[in-house]
C-alpha cells in the first residue's frame, strides 16, 4: 500500500509539479489550496505526511500545523513546510517548537521535495532541515 500525501499550496504550479512528481513515484498524493481545505481532508482521512505552504488564505499553514498538534488524533502527524524566500522567521524555532520535519524554501526541486518525503516516510533523520532559507 502507497503512502498517502497531502500537498497544501495555493500556487497551483508548485502543488501540481510536486503532485506529479510524487504520484510518478508511487505514493497516493490529495491536493489542497489552502490550509482550511488542508484541515478538512485530514479530518476526513489522516494522511501519512503533509506538505504545507506558510502563507496562504484561510488558514495559513501555522494554523494548520497549530490544529494539527493541538488534535490528539492528528499530533503525531509528520510535517515538511514550504516557504518563500524572504518570509521571515525563525525557522529553527518554528521547526523545533512544532515538530516540523524539514523547512524548503521556494523555488525547491520536486526530486528535493521527494527525497525529504522518501526520507520523512521511511524514519531517516534529514541531513539539512532547513533549506537554503
Amino acid at each position: 500500500m502507497s503512502h498517502r500525501v497531502l500537498l497544501c499550496d495555493d500556487e497551483i504550479h508548485i502543488l501540481k509539479a510536486a503532485e506529479i512528481k510524487l504520484k510518478r513515484a508511487g505514493f497516493d498524493v490529495v491536493c489542497a489550496a489552502d490550509g482550511q481545505e488542508a484541515w478538512e481532508e485530514i479530518e476526513r482521512q489522516c494522511p501519512d505526511l503533509l506538505v504545507t505552504d506558510c502563507q496562504m488564505p484561510r488558514l495559513d499553514g501555522f494554523g494548520l500545523v497549530d490544529k494539527v498538534r493541538a488534535c490528539h488524533s492528528t499530533s503525531h502527524l509528520p510535517i515538511l513546510m514550504l516557504t518563500a524566500k524572504g518570509f521571515e522567521f525563525q525557522h529553527q524555532d518554528v521547526a523545533r517548537r512544532w515538530g516540523i520535519k524539514a523547512i524548503l524554501a521556494k523555488p525547491f526541486s520536486p526530486r528535493q521535495l521527494l527525497k525529504h518525503v522518501e526520507d520523512v516516510l521511511a524514519g531517516n533523520e534529514i541531513e539539512h532541515p532547513v533549506m537554503q532559507i
